[in-house]
């Protein structure tokens, strides 16, 4: 992810995929145009680096010149076309290409078609790198496009925000939430970390989504989404990954304002996770770290024992079954662990001591995110 000026930008598509592009494009105008000498025209500042490239690529003889066209303020691009610099060569009786580098609004082929229709010019084409079709606006007909993308705002390979960005070779996209702090807590039975997380959505103000509680707030008020989970638990039956990622979506969507969240209880595969992070991405979001804490298994059976005394939990009274679960815990989180690892997100912390001094050490990892 990069900065220019007040807006987080994430990647969107690499140099090599643009490269594959530019040689499609070449190709393509290239058999169309023939042996003809064509004049291909950018539209400055943004069509310089797209410019460069094509002809480059472009494998017969041609002309290049440059117009230069204003219509962008910040990420907006406005009705208001300026021309700044023209036309310095006859080009009566040509073929002309106009290279752009994106085609948005479609506001900048207004002007275009306007220059062109005094030059008596044999026959004009468009030509563009990125297009956005739900954006434009016009009825011209665009004869060559590389790629659609989406009507969002993006910057390199000559697009800018606000005077940067230009110089980057990759293109990248505007990440629309642009602060989100979102954990995946993980700890073995009787690590704290129900407490914890009720530190830690309060110290960060984070919204704490607990699987268990939202298939229970479902179920209870028999949502759509809780009527399905319960037809498979009631026959017995493991609830489909893709329920879960609906119910925690209602919960994001709930809460779209947040600084972030704390998800317990979900993920448990790496399909899960898989679906997490495509959940998040949707959201301009992704997760930060996996935090899990790390307690003895002595100590974890000393501590649920001791609970199980005043809890009533009958899981809590039998060292077999505490035993069982905490061997459950880390065979699925041994999973999860080298799914969060390659991702360099996965950090565990010392879940021995005071409840304060496990706080600490928890805060200062996120703090380092």
């Amino acid at each position: 992810m990069i900065k220019l000026h007040d807006k987080y930008f994430k990647p969107f598509i690499s140099a090599k995929e643009i490269d594959a592009v530019m040689e499609r494009l070449a190709t393509d105008i290239s058999n169309d145009i023939g042996d003809e000498i064509p004049v291909f025209v950018g539209i400055l500042n943004g069509s310089f680096m797209v410019v460069s490239d094509f002809v480059k690529k472009y494998p017969k003889p041609c002309e290049v010149t440059f117009i230069k066209l204003a219509s962008y303020e910040g990420v907006k691009s406005t009705e208001d076309i300026q021309r700044l610099i023209g036309l310095t060569q006859d080009l009566t009786g040509r073929t002309v290409v106009i290279l752009e580098d994106i085609i948005d609004t479609g506001n900048t082929l207004t002007e275009v078609h306007r220059i062109f229709k005094n030059e008596q010019v044999k026959s004009l084409k468009i030509a563009t790198l990125f297009y956005k079709p739900e954006a434009y606006k016009k009825d011209y007909k665009l004869h060559y496009i590389g790629m659609e993308i989406p009507n969002k705002f993006i910057v390199g390979y000559g697009l800018d925000y606000d005077g940067l960005g230009r110089n980057i070779p990759e293109v990248y996209q505007i990440k629309e939430t642009q602060f989100m702090t979102n954990l995946v807590l993980f700890g073995p039975p009787g690590a704290g970390k129900g407490t914890q997380a009720e530190f830690l959505k309060t110290k960060y103000n984070l919204v704490h989504i607990s699987t268990g509680d939202v298939f229970r707030f479902n179920i209870k008020n028999e949502t759509a989404l809780g009527m399905l989970a319960k037809s498979y638990m009631d026959k017995g039956e493991l609830v489909p990954d893709q329920v879960t990622i609906d119910m925690l979506n209602a919960e994001v969507e709930k809460n779209a304002k947040a600084n972030g969240f704390i998800f317990d209880g979900f993920p448990r595969t790496n399909a899960q996770a898989e679906a997490l992070d495509k959940l998040l991405e949707s959201k301009d979001s992704s997760i930060n770290a996996m935090v899990a804490l790390e307690v003895d298994d002595e100590i974890l059976v000393e501590r649920l024992i001791g609970r199980g005394k005043t809890s009533g939990r009958a899981d809590d009274a039998d060292e077999s079954i505490i035993r069982n679960r905490i061997k459950e815990y880390y065979d699925k989180t041994a999973i999860l662990k080298d799914y969060y690892s390659a991702q360099n997100k996965y950090f565990g912390v010392n879940g021995i001591g005071s409840v304060e001094d496990i706080t600490v050490r928890l805060s200062e990892v996120i703090d380092k995110l």
